[in-house]
């Protein structure tokens, strides 16, 4: 759809006003421009916090922009729960990333949000310069 999401380095989903529902899915917190609208807004729940942080773009009406982090474009999974290629949530909160390389699994790494190990997942020349810095 090619929104700008709005990345939260403080969020545990890694995207502003999102967070987990007990359930699993993913919600919305009105907070920001939506607490603007209205502060008992509800969008829905979601799948991955990928959509609800798009539902979150839509909302406040971001112009298109394409799906990316820090320059790098990630690659999207409607089939993961993070949202993320490769990114699954570890038991220690934290979230693992793992590529295919000659038809193997290689572990990347274990990054704080879902964002950055996408990242990693998407630009492994960039996780291995910053796993040495």
């Amino acid at each position: 759809e090619g929104l700008r999401l709005h990345l939260s380095s403080s969020s545990s989903t890694g995207y502003q006003s999102v967070y987990k529902l007990p359930s699993g899915r993913f919600a919305l917190s009105p907070s920001g421009p939506l607490a603007a609208q209205s502060p008992r807004l509800f969008l829905g729940s979601f799948g991955t916090a990928v959509e609800a942080a798009a539902a979150y773009a839509r909302a406040v009406g971001e112009p298109p922009a394409a799906s990316e982090f820090e320059g790098v474009r990630l690659h999207l999974s409607s089939s993961s729960s993070t949202g993320y290629e490769g990114v699954r949530r570890h038991a220690s909160g934290k979230f693992v990333a793992t590529r295919y390389e000659h038809g193997r699994e290689v572990h990347v790494g274990l990054y704080d949000t879902a964002v950055e190990a996408a990242r990693a997942v998407a630009d492994p020349a960039a996780a291995a310069a910053a796993a040495t810095a």
